[in-house]
């Protein structure tokens, strides 16, 4: 027998069960996505190419097809939108590549100090002699995707904040949140980013409660 699948789509009534467990908390985090989500300083159109580019890193299918759905509303083009989503797989790699200061303070076993020392930054600089073509491309590969495009400059960086935000490495937040203020990004985008941000990892969550329900409901 096939299994069902585990993204299958379900009744609104099916998923409002969970819902009606706990109302006045879901509520309260349905009025901070509102808000978090409505033009201020950022357009709707804006914090939604930073939505898609986030729900590509939470993976959450059901938060991918309501934002690309919010973001085409808001008359973002497909290209935009990958653009976006391109953004976010480059910080997310971006990350990833900077944990390998990290890696090299656990091999040296540098037991007692701050695992995450501004110095560390620097570091990563002296780790790339190890393999400087691989480090070279994938610097490269990170320059070429906030070009301007289809999507401008600044648009590049507050998707590129708001992922580095969504993946919360602290190396990947300092050395975006320093390019988007170059950008010309004001600190009240910044926050509300961070916000969309918030939004977004936390949607993931109660999004997946369709989830959570038919797996508590198997027999």
């Amino acid at each position: 027998m096939t299994q069902e699948s585990l993204y299958v789509r379900r009744k609104p009534s099916y998923s409002a069960k969970l819902l009606e467990l706990a109302p006045e908390s879901f509520k309260a985090f349905g009025e901070f996505n509102k808000q978090a989500l409505s033009a201020g300083a950022l357009t709707v159109k804006q914090k939604e190419l930073i939505a898609v580019a986030a729900t590509h890193i939470t993976g959450c299918p059901y938060c991918i097809e309501a934002h690309v759905g919010k973001a085409k509303a808001q008359e973002a083009s497909l290209a935009e939108l990958l653009e976006a989503i391109a953004i976010a797989a480059a910080v997310s790699a971006h990350g990833v590549v900077h944990h390998a200061a990290n890696a090299a303070q656990a091999y040296e076993s540098a037991d007692g100090q701050d695992l995450y020392p501004i110095s560390n930054i620097a570091l990563n600089g002296q780790l790339q002699h190890g393999n400087p073509d691989q480090f070279a491309s994938f610097g490269a590969y990170v320059e070429q995707v906030l070009l301007p495009g289809h999507l401008n400059a600044k648009d590049k960086q507050l998707v590129a904040l708001g992922s580095a935000l969504v993946i919360g490495n602290a190396y990947s937040i300092d050395s975006f949140t320093e390019s988007a203020k170059q950008a010309g990004v004001s600190l009240q985008e910044v926050t509300e980013t961070l916000l969309v941000a918030a939004a977004l990892k936390a949607g993931a969550s109660l999004a997946h409660r369709v989830n959570a329900l038919q797996a508590y409901d198997k027999e």
